[in-house]
């Protein structure tokens, strides 16, 4: 598409009616409600999804490449915000040794086959938290503030051609869509500097959709001790960077992809990216997303889709950034379901590695409400301040929890004890034995034995080499070539604990 064609596009976009939009949407909350309280969206068993991201660097130097529109598309990839992104999403399985097997399998069987296509180009894919290594010829800042103006329309150089990533540097919806972060300052006019980030997010179907409230309380109760195990972002590029080495070396949170996400695309007064409030019931789960405000609206087309019938509701619900939030949709009346989406993990080292996530979160779902663990009454604001105390400092942050016992504790073995005990119940229920059930936990288990993350395993290398007389920028990009080169050897067999 060309840029006077996508800016045209942008156009019609900005110039959608709201109160239309909106009338929709209001008429569409009725007709879900309806289908909810009905049954349509329960299923007779827990179904589980992933959504991976990657992002393409230079086989030879390990600097972020653009995937060619092309390439993406042969391989089977979607497009997601920055011209260097892959995502793959996942068919939907049961939460079963077969569905676990069937997940990791489509997963490495697309990733082979785009690393074979993608090398061909000179490239690989990297799952990773946040890329630190800019275009060659090129700075960070140069490559996410990139942008030209077409006919009065801001169109931002490297973002992939969705209208709706492009609309929003040209509408008012309050974000700065200035990176702020601790140490970090980048000015932006359009919200490329998301892109800095890539992420797995884990699905989990609730059989009922009317326990959507009670398993989502329990989501966020875990956040943060899952966020602890999965921290993987502790560097920006160097260029970004405002003060000293050795300020930002003593200062450093573990999970920089959070602080990219809240501060480039929230409003101050009504911030979008947040960590979410409990939900009371079904119907105030449905109006948390309708109540939110759209950033961009837009008339939708029906595609002969079941939940076109929910298609504005859908469309807003592309912008609820929430860290957790419930999902209602399907393309067909028998697909229809009501899920909850894991947002928070960043990009892990290997397949194997995600997958885990991906079980671990499953495991929990299906053991907590089941045997009624009492951290379900643990008060909201402690699971908020576990969930930010975990993105600053991983594995050594103080997290609270309430024991089955229904004491609260800070203890981080008994924490981390009950959580690996309940992911290893849960996965039981569904009838995998202590076989397969090790499988899926012990690269997660091994990371708290160890006490170490990947982000933990960046700082580490970073500061070693820093240490030694190595320039800040060097020992960044120097550890970001060790983490490509060990993860080219075990992204699609191996597990992260491998490298230690």
């Amino acid at each position: 598409m060309s840029g006077s064609e996508l800016a045209e596009r942008v156009r019609q976009a900005l110039d959608v009616d709201r109160e239309e939009f909106d009338r929709r949407v209001e008429a569409e909350v009725e007709d879900l409600k309806r289908e909810l309280r009905e049954g349509t969206f329960d299923n007779p068993q827990a179904i589980v999804g992933l959504e991976y991201e990657f992002y393409a660097v230079d086989a030879e130097t390990d600097a972020l490449m653009r995937v060619p529109r092309r390439l993406l598309e042969f391989i089977g990839f979607e497009k997601e915000l920055g011209l260097h992104n892959a995502e793959m999403q996942t068919a939907p399985q049961p939460l079963s040794a077969y569905g676990l097997r069937a997940t990791t399998a489509e997963v490495r069987a697309k990733l082979e086959a785009a690393q074979r296509e993608v090398r061909n180009e000179g490239m690989r894919l990297v799952s990773d938290g946040m890329w630190t290594v800019p275009p060659v010829g090129e700075t960070a800042g140069s490559y996410l503030g990139g942008s030209v103006e077409e006919g009065g329309i801001r169109l931002a150089t490297n973002m992939s051609d969705s209208v709706r990533y492009h609309a929003m540097a040209n509408t008012e919806f309050g974000a700065s869509m200035a990176l702020s972060a601790p140490h970090v300052e980048l000015d932006a006019d359009t919200v490329m500097p998301e892109s800095l980030i890539t992420s797995i997010q884990p699905h989990y179907q609730v059989p009922q959709a009317v326990d959507i409230p009670e398993y989502f309380r329990y989501a966020l109760r875990i956040a943060g001790p899952l966020v602890a195990l999965a921290v993987n972002s502790p560097f920006f590029p160097p260029d970004l960077y405002t003060d000293d080495p050795e300020v930002v070396l003593a200062d450093c949170p573990m999970e920089n992809r959070v602080g990219v996400f809240e501060s480039v695309l929230n409003p101050p007064d009504d911030p979008k990216v947040r960590f979410p409030e409990d939900i009371e019931d079904l119907d105030a789960a449905v109006d948390a997303v309708a109540g939110d405000r759209t950033v961009v609206p837009m008339l939708q087309e029906p595609m002969g889709r079941f939940d076109d019938r929910f298609a504005h509701f859908r469309h807003k619900h592309g912008t609820f950034w929430r860290w957790v939030r419930p999902v209602f949709d399907g393309a067909s009346r028998q697909a229809a379901n009501a899920r909850i989406e894991f947002r928070p993990l960043p990009g892990q080292p290997t397949v194997r590695d995600s997958v885990a996530f991906l079980a671990t979160y499953a495991g929990l779902m299906e053991s907590l409400p089941t045997r009624e663990h009492p951290v379900y009454g643990m008060e909201w604001t402690d699971a908020r301040e576990n969930f930010y105390a975990a993105v600053q400092d991983g594995l050594a942050a103080d997290l609270a929890w309430i024991t089955r016992d229904g004491d609260r504790t800070t203890d981080p073995e008994t924490v981390f004890g009950e959580l690996f005990e309940h992911a290893r119940d849960g996965l039981s229920l569904r009838g995998l034995d202590d076989s397969e059930v090790d499988y899926y936990l012990r690269p997660l288990e091994r990371r708290f034995e160890e006490g170490i993350t990947p982000a933990r395993w960046k700082y580490r290398d970073v500061r070693s080499r820093y240490e030694r007389g190595v320039p800040f920028t060097e020992a960044v990009w120097g550890m970001q070539a060790d983490y490509v080169d060990l993860q080219s050897g075990t992204l699609v067999e191996g597990c992260f604990t491998d490298w230690l």
